[in-house]
């Protein structure tokens, strides 16, 4: 791979610096020079240069909910009857439709690198396609068509809760039937320099302890990030707490899945044991605000954990909306309302936990602008009426509580650009390409 040189109006470089010289070679940041000389060669970076985004939590195809549940009272469970019914109507044909328009959603947004909880394996009644991975396939091709780095989380799923009973229908595609299964048909997944196989336990009322401690070994034995649901729901808790005496943290500890490798999602309702256990294990908290409000599933204890211990990521899970800028900035801002208190998470936490911290979870050594990692970044527009007067003193607060998806205006991926001026080179408008692949799911569901 040829090497580029890039010259950055401003840029993030830990703090804000002027005319920024960022040359690459081999897909990596091999010098980063602030404060060159006007005219110093090298392609114009215009605006605001931040390093890639990491989405440390999607699932595609939740994206086709988006605003068709507005109008209807309930909660979590009463969406997730909703969420099933969509499931229940992709193949890997359609899957690869909607997952490539969703995913080109995020690259104009400034996702360089997604992770994809991927637990929609199978077909109807559990069938197994032809090809086992043909799902997890459809996904790997529309990250790769989008342009962006890809961790694919496959996702163990193998009971329906804490009481025996079996899998409603909708569940069965989500399963392999037992945890040897599974482990069998993730272990023949490959990736490549844009995809990395990491291992999902989907929750703690999905897999039992024992299935929970073969996928934690599954995922330590090929070194692959390890992330799973924890804690979204009071009702979950509440029944994990009736069947085993333990809280989800707690089985999850028990289990061996807490670690610094390992990254728990929502974390949301959790009592301060739970806390110590995951932040004294180092284990990575991914923030959902914006689909955790859309849910109702309630306000996090972010500030705590990351005192007790735990670094901090986000994701945008259910696509309510996809806007990393927005993830960040709900992370304080919901807090703020559940508290009273202001500026609980300084911006540069907050921008951290939008690029470097996601990037950790999903295992790619990207999100910071300097020599040696994966040359990852975008651009803002400072002349968007958001962004308008930034001073560099100020760049991080701006990007984080101002900046927002419509305002990226480059995004380059391994030193190649991938939008410029606004626009996806490889796909065109995203618009388009959306409403094709929800239009059938709309008219059938």
């Amino acid at each position: 791979m040829a090497g580029s040189r890039w010259l950055a109006e401003l840029a993030w470089i830990g703090r804000a610096a002027e005319r920024v010289l960022i040359e690459v070679e081999d897909g990596r940041i091999a010098r980063v020079t602030p404060g060159v000389s006007p005219g110093t060669p090298g392609r114009p970076l215009p605006g605001l240069t931040l390093p890639g985004l990491a989405n440390a939590h999607s699932h595609a195809f939740h994206r086709a909910l988006r605003g068709a549940t507005e109008s209807e009272a309930g909660d979590f469970w009463s969406w997730r009857d909703r969420m099933y019914a969509v499931a229940g109507q992709l193949d890997p044909d359609r899957y690869f439709l909607l997952a490539r328009a969703t995913y080109q959603e995020m690259v104009l947004a400034g996702v360089t690198a997604v992770g994809e909880f991927h637990y929609l394996h199978h077909g109807a009644g559990g069938r197994p396609y032809d090809r086992p991975n043909a799902m997890g396939e459809a996904l790997t091709a529309a990250a790769e068509a989008a342009g962006l780095r890809l961790t694919l989380l496959d996702t163990c799923y193998l009971r329906a809760g804490f009481e025996p009973a079996p899998l409603a229908e909708p569940m069965l595609r989500f399963s392999d039937g037992s945890v040897e299964r599974w482990s069998a048909r993730a272990g023949t997944l490959r990736g490549s320099d844009r995809v990395r196989v990491g291992a999902a336990i989907h929750s703690v009322r999905a897999v039992d302890p024992a299935g929970m401690a073969a996928v934690a070994g599954w995922a330590a034995a090929r070194r692959a990030p390890l992330h799973l649901h924890l804690s979204e729901q009071r009702q979950e808790n509440e029944q994990c707490l009736r069947a085993t005496g333990h809280t989800p943290a707690q089985l999850a500890a028990e289990a061996g899945v807490l670690g610094p490798g390992t990254t728990a999602v929502h974390a949301t309702h959790l009592t301060e044991e739970d806390r110590a256990l995951l932040g004294g294990t180092r284990t990575a908290i991914c923030l959902c605000p914006t689909t955790e409000r859309e849910l109702g599933d309630g306000i996090g204890g972010a500030r705590a954990l990351w005192r007790a211990g735990s670094p901090l990521c986000l994701g945008s899970d259910s696509h309510a909306v996809i806007d990393l800028f927005e993830e960040a900035r709900a992370v304080e801002l919901d807090e703020r309302l559940a508290t009273e208190r202001r500026g609980l998470h300084p911006p540069e936490r907050l921008l951290e936990a939008a690029t470097a911290g996601g990037m950790r979870a999903l295992g790619w050594d990207a999100g910071r602008l300097e020599p040696g990692r994966l040359a990852d970044f975008i651009t803002v527009d400072l002349d968007s009426p958001r962004l308008a007067g930034l001073r560099p003193s100020d760049a991080a607060a701006h990007a984080v509580f101002a900046a927002t998806a419509a305002d990226v205006r480059t995004v380059v991926v391994g030193g190649e650009p991938v939008v410029v001026d606004g626009q996806h080179l490889a796909l065109g408008p995203v618009g388009p390409s959306l409403a094709a692949a929800l239009s059938p799911l709309r008219e059938s569901g």
